[in-house]
C-alpha cells in the first residue's frame, strides 16, 4: 500500500530508473501476491525469498541477500517503507554500503521499546539521509531524537494516496451477502493473539457484541493458529484474508472497526469511521487527537463499552489531518528529484566506491 503511490509517481520522472525488491517477509497469497495484483504494482525485479523466522533471523536473512543486489545495482538511493523487519534490514545494508536511504513513514513513534517495529522505526531513521513524515508529530521526535532538519519532508500519508485511489474500486460488501451493520475486526499483534488467556477474553468479548450486532473477523495467519475451534463463538463470523479493496470496502461501511493495526488506525480516520485500537499506545497520536481513533487499552471488558457508546452514537467530531489528501506519493518523487539535483556528489551513479565487503572494523 505503501510503494505503490511512491512507484507510479516517479514513473513519470524523465531519466529515473526503479528496481522493485521484495524481501519475502510476507509471503502468503492472500497476505502479498493480492497486493501486487490489485494495487496494480509490476512484478518485482528481486525477491529475496526470505520467509518467516524469528525477529533476528528473518532480519539477518534480508541483510545479507539484499547486500549483493545493492552492490550489483548500485542504486543512487534506495527507498524503504515503513516499520517491518525488511525496513530496518534495508536501511542498515545501506548505510554500511555507503548508499543514500530514504524512509517513507518516517519520525512515528509509539515510544514503547518492547514492540519490535520501535526498534525498526528508531534505528531506520537514525541512519536515513531523506526522512518523510506522515504527519507534523513526526518531525518533532526525529528533531527530538537529534536528527538534522534538512534531512525531514513533511509530505503526508502514503497509505492515503492508495486509499484515495481505490476507493471507486469498492463495492457495497451488503451487495455480496454481507449485513447493513456490522463490526469489523483486524488483530495480528502477538500481545494479542499469542497470549492464550488474552485472546480468549478478546474472542469472548466479541462473541458476545456479536449477539447485538454481527462481528466479521478476517483472521490473520498468526491469529489463525491460536483461533482454536472457531464453532465456538457463534457470534462472530471468520474469514480469510482478503485482499487489500476488499478489506477497504468493509472499513467504508462498517460502523466501528476494532484493531490493533497501525496503517487501520489512519484509513479509519480518513473515512470518519470510529476505530477502537486494543493497544497501551499507538505511534499514530494524529489519529487520537484529530481522526476517529480510540485507545482502549488490553482491556477487553472496555471493547463491549466503547460499542455501546458508538452505537448510541455518541462519537467525537473528526478531521482528516493535513496533507492526508492523496499527493504524498508525488511530493516525496519531486524531494527526490530536487535532492538528486543539488546532490550531484551523492548520486553517485558509475563512480562509488563501495566498502570491501569482506573487511572488519580494523581494516
Amino acid at each position: 500500500m505503501k510503494v505503490a503511490p511512491v512507484r507510479l509517481a516517479l514513473a513519470h520522472l524523465p531519466g529515473v530508473s526503479q528496481t522493485l525488491v521484495h524481501t519475502g517477509q510476507h509471503y502468503d497469497l492472500n497476505m502479498s501476491d493480492i497486493f501486487f495484483q490489485q494495487l496494480e504494482i509490476p512484478r518485482p525485479d528481486v525477491n529475496l525469498e526470505v520467509g518467516s523466522g524469528s525477529h533476528i533471523e528473518q532480519t539477518a536473512n534480508i541483510m545479507t541477500r539484499l547486500e549483493p543486489v545493492v552492490i550489483e545495482r548500485s542504486p543512487d538511493v534506495v527507498l524503504v517503507y515503513g516499520d517491518v523487519n525488511s525496513t530496518m534490514a534495508g536501511a542498515l545494508v545501506c548505510a554500511k554500503l555507503l548508499v543514500p536511504v530514504g524512509h517513507v513513514e518516517a519520525g512515528l513513534r509509539s515510544h514503547d521499546r518492547t514492540m519490535p517495529e520501535e526498534i525498526n522505526r528508531v534505528l531506520t531513521d537514525q541512519v536515513s539521509d531523506l526522512l518523510f513524515t506522515p504527519s507534523t508529530d513526526g518531525a518533532e521526535n526525529l528533531m527530538r531524537e537529534g536528527i538534522s532538519g534538512d534531512k525531514i519532508h513533511f509530505v503526508g500519508n502514503v497509505m492515503i494516496d492508495t486509499l484515495v485511489r481505490c476507493l471507486p474500486l469498492c463495492r457495497d460488501p451488503r451487495r455480496t451477502g454481507f449485513p447493513d451493520n456490522y463490526v469489523l475486526v483486524t488483530l495480528h499483534r502477538p500481545s494479542n493473539v499469542d497470549a492464550p488467556e488474552m485472546f480468549f477474553n478478546i474472542l469472548q468479548t466479541l462473541n458476545d457484541i456479536g449477539r447485538r450486532i454481527p462481528v466479521i473477523f478476517p483472521v490473520h495467519p498468526r491469529a489463525r493458529k491460536n483461533l482454536g475451534t472457531a464453532g465456538t463463538w457463534r457470534g462472530i463470523r471468520f474469514l480469510d484474508p482478503i485482499g487489500y479493496i476488499e478489506f477497504l470496502s468493509l472499513q467504508k461501511h462498517a460502523r466501528v472497526v476494532i484493531t490493533d493495526s497501525g496503517g487501520i488506525q489512519e484509513e479509519t480516520t480518513f473515512l470518519g469511521i470510529p476505530c477502537l485500537t486494543l493497544r497501551e499506545n499507538t505511534e499514530r497520536p494524529v489519529t487520537v487527537t484529530m481522526g476517529t481513533n480510540v485507545l482502549i487499552g488490553r482491556d477487553p471488558a472496555r471493547i463491549l463499552s466503547e460499542v455501546e457508546q458508538i452505537l448510541a452514537d455518541r462519537t467525537k467530531g473528526t478531521h482528516v489531518p493535513p496533507l492526508w489528501d492523496g499527493y504524498a506519493g508525488e511530493r516525496i518523487a519531486a524531494v527526490l528529484a530536487s535532492w538528486g539535483a543539488n546532490n550531484p556528489e551523492d548520486c553517485r551513479t558509475g563512480t562509488r566506491t563501495m566498502p570491501n565487503r569482506h573487511s572488519n572494523d580494523s581494516d
